[in-house]
């Protein structure tokens, strides 16, 4: 989803059954926000709403053994990754969370030629989640990666894919790139919305992906919305800005 997104869609989907819950919360402009919220105190920066979504979910889906990956680390990954863990003790789960780092290129400004950012930030792709997952962790926290990464990290890690198979992990960046947004996969993104049935309680989408990058995107029984070649479509399309769609791991060509 989004930064500010429905509460509901993280209970929703782990009560309804999934392998992994993944939460994309980072715009350029919640970059923004969230380094205006950093110069206030350094221990900031990162979205504090993710552990509302925690508190409401992370012992069903420790049950469950649904495993968690999520940007909301923003510019400050490793803080919130320590505050997960405040909580998960709180809350007396015990879990397994690890942070990526490596995005934040602030202390390299003057070298690359940016001036005096606010922030400045590189999108990182999908090994330094793979790498979390292999070792365990049961929750991943990273900064600046792209929008997909947060599915194609755990497809790659899930079928032990490899750097180089890109045929893979261009179809996970698809996966990816559908339910990014939530609920536009199920027919926020789609002109003809009245013909969406109940769409002001669209189901948040699911992408079921195989072993060899293929998915079929699909939501929870009883949810509303629709998913169809016409909503699919209209969020495959959105953003994409070309016929190649470039990420850090392969470029999707379309």
């Amino acid at each position: 989803g989004f930064w500010g997104d429905s509460a509901l869609g993280a209970p929703q989907l782990v009560a309804a059954g999934i392998d992994y819950l993944v939460f994309d919360y980072l715009a350029e402009l919640t970059m923004l926000i969230l380094g205006r919220d950093r110069m206030k105190s350094p221990e900031r920066g990162y979205a504090k709403t993710f552990l509302t979504q925690m508190e409401q979910c992370l012992g069903l889906a420790k049950d469950r053994g649904v495993r968690i990956v999520t940007n909301a680390g923003g510019l400050n990954p490793a803080g919130l990754a320590e505050a997960v863990r405040a909580l998960a003790d709180k809350l007396g789960v015990p879990v397994a969370v690890a942070h990526v780092e490596g995005d934040d290129l602030l202390p390299r400004a003057a070298e690359l030629g940016f001036g005096s950012p606010l922030t400045a930030n590189a999108y990182l792709g999908a090994w330094g989640i793979v790498d979390c997952l292999n070792a365990g962790a049961d929750i991943v926290v990273t900064g600046r990666v792209t929008d997909a990464s947060v599915v194609v990290g755990p497809a790659a890690a899930h079928f032990g894919w490899g750097r180089r198979d890109y045929d893979r992990l261009a179809g996970a960046v698809v996966a990816g790139h559908v339910i990014e947004c939530g609920t536009q996969a199920t027919g926020g993104n789609y002109s003809f919305f009245t013909e969406v049935p109940n769409l002001g309680h669209a189901g948040f989408p699911v992408a079921e992906v195989y072993d060899d990058g293929s998915s079929v995107i699909t939501k929870h029984p009883g949810t509303g919305g629709q998913v169809s070649t016409g909503t699919v479509t209209a969020q495959l399309l959105y953003e994409i800005t070309g016929a190649r769609y470039a990420n850090p791991d392969a470029t999707a060509r379309f």
